[in-house]
Formats: C-alpha cells, sequence, structure tokens
C-alpha cells in the first residue's frame, strides 16, 4: 500500500512542478492578438511561425505561467515543510519558474516553425508535435539553466515516474483543454 501512495505523490509531484509550463500554452490562447511574434517575416517562402503565434499571446502565457508558478510557491513555503511540492529554494525557485514557463512557450514556437517547413498550416494536426513541444521546451531549458533541479525532480531514484506521468498526461491534457477552448470559442479547432 506505502508503494502506491508514493507513486502516487511522485505522478502529483511531477504534474504540480510541471504547471507552470502547462499554463502558458492555454493562456497564450486567451492573451493572443496583435502582432504576431515573426511580424508576418518568411523564410525559405513559408512564414516563420505564422499568425497564431503573437507577442501579447507569448508575453501573457509566460506571465501566467510565473504568476502561477509564484502561487504554487507561496503555498508550498507555507504547506510543505519536507518540500516535496516546492521548487526550490528561493531566489532559485523563481528561476525555475520563469525557466518552465519561457520554455514551454519557445518549445510552442518550435513546433510551429517545424510545422510551416513541414508545409502543416495553423490548425491542422501534428501528432506528437502539437502535444509535446511545449513541454519538451520548458524541460530543455529547465535542464539547461537549473540542471540540478530537472535531474532531482524528474529523474533521481524514483522520480523518473514523475517524468512518465507527465508524458501521459500530457496529451490528455492538452487535448481536453483544446476542446474546452474549442467549445468556448477560443479555437477554431478542438485540437
Amino acid at each position: 500500500m506505502q508503494a502506491w501512495m508514493d507513486i502516487l505523490l511522485l505522478i502529483f509531484a511531477g504534474f504540480w512542478l510541471m504547471l507552470p509550463a502547462f499554463l502558458p500554452n492555454s493562456a497564450a490562447v486567451i492573451f493572443g492578438g496583435g502582432k504576431p511574434v515573426d511580424l508576418g517575416r518568411t523564410w525559405k517562402g513559408k512564414r516563420i511561425f505564422g499568425d497564431g503565434k503573437t507577442w501579447t499571446g507569448f508575453i501573457g502565457g509566460i506571465t501566467a505561467g510565473i504568476f502561477l508558478g509564484i502561487v504554487q510557491m507561496m503555498l508550498a513555503l507555507n504547506f510543505d515543510p519536507n518540500g516535496l511540492w516546492g521548487f526550490a529554494p528561493f531566489p532559485q525557485a523563481l528561476g525555475v519558474i520563469t525557466a518552465l514557463a519561457c520554455g514551454s512557450l519557445l518549445g510552442d514556437l518550435c513546433g510551429s516553425f517545424i510545422k510551416r517547413r513541414l508545409g502543416i498550416e495553423r490548425g491542422d494536426k501534428a501528432a506528437g508535435l502539437d502535444q509535446f513541444n511545449f513541454i519538451v521546451g520548458a524541460l530543455l531549458l529547465t535542464a539547461l539553466l537549473f540542471p540540478s533541479w530537472v535531474y532531482a525532480n524528474f529523474l533521481q531514484g524514483d522520480h523518473w515516474i514523475s517524468l512518465l506521468a507527465i508524458l501521459i498526461i500530457t496529451p490528455l491534457l492538452h487535448r481536453g483543454v483544446n476542446i474546452i477552448g474549442y467549445k468556448i470559442g477560443l479555437k477554431k479547432v478542438p485540437w
């Protein structure tokens, strides 16, 4: 029984720690509009990112992710004396949160760049790429800037369970959020 509780805790801890990376992708849709990040420029005859990636969405998404991370950090300081649900000691925690939020939308931009190169139009499906680009971006940037934090929370000992859970939960969460966005009129397609 204790082993199952430990596994569940690792799953929830991984999800909790990645929330600042999950939120920016959705928040960018809410804050979106305005000037595209690529300013309408093309590369090799194709748009770099497309009209769906805007500066207001990019900045709004990152800000939302950082804000959520700060709220989580405050909750962890007050309710988690063992540190399982915290990001790191302050000020490193703020750096980790910022890396997760920025990496998420940088990964999303990379995904759009790849889709444009492959001739996949905005809103068209790209299996795997659409679901994992922001998580890969978040983990890569955070691992680059805070490798010991990524190792301790997603690779060391049994913490690989947290990483595996994130990789399983992400496509399900991505699909669910997109369906909700479609139903309330924020997205043109439900994927």
